[in-house]
């Protein structure tokens, strides 16, 4: 399996990358900006954002930022979220 159709399948598998994911494709955003947007718990969102970063989806524009940290995705996340629009 590809690197790409992995990637494309862990999304896929969970309900909050998919919303994370979609709201990065709008442009960068902040962990409790995503909070709101999407309607689940910070915590959920920060695991989430962890996760997404770890696969090189996302990258914080500002780690050292303690409170406004800034996500957007990757060029490797804006590659899968197309692959994944074009399969829906």
């Amino acid at each position: 399996m590809a690197k790409e159709d992995y990637l494309r399948a862990f999304i896929l598998r969970g309900k909050n990358r998919g919303a994370i994911i979609n709201e990065l494709s709008k442009g960068e955003k902040t962990q409790a900006q995503l909070h709101q947007i999407t309607k689940m718990y910070r915590t959920h969102a920060r695991r989430v954002l962890l996760e997404l970063q770890k696969k090189g989806l996302v990258k914080c524009l500002n780690p050292d930022d303690r409170i406004y940290k800034l996500y957007v995705l990757t060029n490797l996340g804006l590659k899968i979220k197309k692959e994944i629009e074009k399969i829906r």
